[in-house]
């Protein structure tokens, strides 16, 4: 009876050593689980600069726009119904292309009735012409009193007449007919048409607008009150859609009077032929005038910006607490000017010495820490 009750003990003792040897199981791995949350990996290095006022040219920037130099509004100078319009807004188009076709069958009665006029009018100077011939001879001879003379002559001299104004009305009547066809007067493309085939034309009525995509222009309308500080800018630049560099214009052009409504004066900017390439009209475009004196101001590079919605931020080197290593924060910007290679004017929200992050993308990867800085 002892032996059986012996033997049926010897489990139940070794339960505390196998309870107690699973709570060390389980807490080393909850060790080793929570040493591996505290060392997270190391996050990418960013470079940073270290944002400080420079010398930079101070002027002007503005808004413009696009405009082709040769841009013409094709209008009707006959009247009648459209019977062609072969393009449509965006065609391309080939000088002397015929384009609009409209109805010339009274061009055609008029061509008709001057050609019949003219015939009528040569016919009467051959008879006015043989008739003041035989008056000449016989008044030579005697026959004929100097008043029938000067009849015959005066007939003759109005039949001349008569074939002038004649000859005067078929070149009408053909020019008439040659406005019932409108061609393209330069190779280019069709911006915009004014009317429809079965519509009528009259004189006078746009019928459709073309242009040359080159040569091509900036325009600027600059306000009055700044007109006299853009003059005095040192020089002026234009940059592109698409671009971030800044061009010359070939020439610039500055119409000598103010608008009376907008008060503003309209400069033109000739863009250069690689310039312009593969540009079109209505495009905005950014014109600045360019001081010649300079200013110090806090500027970064454009490329540190970044754009979410209405929001211009940075990221900056901050602190991460007592014993961490630094990171960075989004801070929020107000920039200004462009000021080219130098980089953006910053209005607000920065201050020198601050360190901002060239890697915006990076810089806002978990865990991202600054690298050396650089400065401006």
């Amino acid at each position: 009876m002892s032996a059986h009750l012996s033997h049926r003990s010897a489990p139940a003792a070794a339960a505390p050593w196998s309870a107690g040897w699973a709570g060390c199981v389980v807490a080393l791995s909850l060790s080793l689980a929570s040493g591996a949350r505290a060392e997270p990996a190391a996050g990418p290095q960013v470079p940073v600069l270290t944002v400080g006022e420079q010398a930079v040219g101070v002027g002007l920037e503005m808004d413009g726009s696009l405009q082709a130099v040769r841009q013409s509004t094709l209008s009707a100078q006959a009247s009648g119904r459209i019977a062609q319009l072969s393009v449509k807004a965006g065609d391309q188009v080939k000088a002397g292309q015929v384009l609009v076709v409209i109805d010339d069958r009274a061009t055609q009665a008029g061509v008709a009735q001057a050609q019949a006029g003219m015939a009528q009018a040569e016919a009467s100077l051959t008879n006015a012409k043989a008739n003041f011939d035989r008056t000449r001879d016989l008044r030579a001879q005697g026959f004929v009193a100097q008043a029938a003379l000067d009849t015959a002559q005066s007939q003759f001299k109005a039949a001349q007449a008569g074939v002038a104004a004649a000859r005067a009305g078929q070149t009408q009547s053909s020019l008439a007919q040659g406005f019932t066809r409108l061609t393209a007067p330069y190779d280019g493309w069709v911006l915009q048409t004014h009317a429809e085939a079965g519509s009528l034309a009259m004189p006078g009525s746009p019928l459709l607008t073309v242009y040359a995509p080159q040569p091509i222009r900036a325009v600027v309308y600059v306000p009055a009150s700044q007109h006299v500080a853009a003059q005095q800018a040192q020089r002026v630049e234009v940059r592109l859609p698409g671009s971030d560099e800044w061009v010359r214009p070939v020439t610039t052009t500055i119409l000598p009077v103010a608008d009376p409504v907008s008060q503003t004066v309209e400069w033109r900017l000739d863009l250069s032929v690689a310039d312009g390439a593969k540009q079109v009209p209505g495009r905005q475009v950014r014109v600045r005038f360019v001081g010649s004196a300079e200013q110090q101001r806090l500027v970064v590079p454009e490329s540190a910006l970044v754009h979410r919605g209405e929001l211009t931020a940075v990221y900056i080197v901050s602190s991460r607490g007592e014993g961490k290593t630094a990171g960075f924060s989004l801070r929020a910007v107000r920039t200004g000017s462009s000021h080219g290679a130098a980089g953006l004017e910053v209005i607000a929200g920065l201050k020198a010495g601050d360190r901002v992050a060239l890697d915006p993308v990076r810089a806002g990867l978990s865990g991202a820490e600054p690298a050396a800085a650089s400065a401006q």
